[in-house]
């Protein structure tokens, strides 16, 4: 009789456990756009890194794109002005020494920096700027006031093809300039440069800005050409 009880005993907890594995499983995605987020944030984060740069009132903060296995990275070149000393941390939480190799001028905000490095970089992987829309889906990555790894999405809520900038709604705050903004399919589309709100810049209200990615991608082209031992 007590084995009995035992046995049944040990088959209700195991019906129990499995119901409740069931239900985690069938909740792990509420949507496919839920499952999408993941995969892209999961494909593109080996290919971010956190930038500290050491400035005469302190310290900068930004976000870097991997663009070469060589360890070229771009990011905004008001993150690494001035700088004393640049340190680059990958996602694999390894720090290295960054040195500038160009800087876009005339206020246009990008920047190449170099790391020398033994790491099997995964590279950024880059759309085309031309065909986005107002109101397609988007995403960033970067680490707003120093918390890395962070992920916002949004909307693109306006395209200024006067000043060369995409708007967007996703959360974008100081420590995410040089970041990525992605597409639905994982690409950059844009690299996210500032923010505008009442209270002089010190937080998001929904309003950043990022430079088309075929603007970078002209730059590192031109870069490229002047520069032989960029790979």
């Amino acid at each position: 009789m007590i084995a009995y009880l035992k046995n049944k005993l040990f088959l209700i907890l195991f019906s129990i456990l499995y119901a409740f594995s069931s239900i985690a499983f069938s909740y792990e995605y509420t949507s496919n756009e839920e499952k999408n987020f993941i995969e892209i944030y999961e494909k593109t984060l080996p290919s971010i890194v956190s930038i500290e740069a050491d400035i005469d009132h302190g310290t900068s903060g930004g976000t870097g794109c991997i663009i070469s296995k060589s360890g070229i990275i771009l990011t905004s070149s008001h993150v690494i002005e001035k700088a004393r000393n640049i340190t680059v941390t990958t996602h694999s939480g390894r720090n290295y020494t960054a040195k500038i190799l160009a800087v876009l001028k005339n206020k246009n905000d990008l920047a190449l920096i170099k790391i020398d490095t033994k790491e099997d970089l995964p590279l950024a992987k880059f759309g085309n700027s031309d065909e986005i829309k107002v109101g397609q889906r988007v995403l960033t990555i970067g680490c707003p006031f120093g918390f890395k790894d962070t992920l916002t999405t949004g909307i693109i809520s306006r395209i200024d093809y006067e000043r060369n900038k995409i708007q967007t709604d996703a959360a974008i705050n100081p420590g995410c300039s040089g970041g990525p903004l992605l597409n639905l399919k994982g690409e950059i589309i844009g690299i996210n440069q500032s923010i505008y709100n009442p209270d002089n810049n010190r937080s998001n209200i929904g309003i950043g800005f990022a430079l088309p990615s075929n603007y970078a991608i002209d730059f590192i082209f031109k870069a490229n050409k002047k520069m032989a031992n960029i790979k």
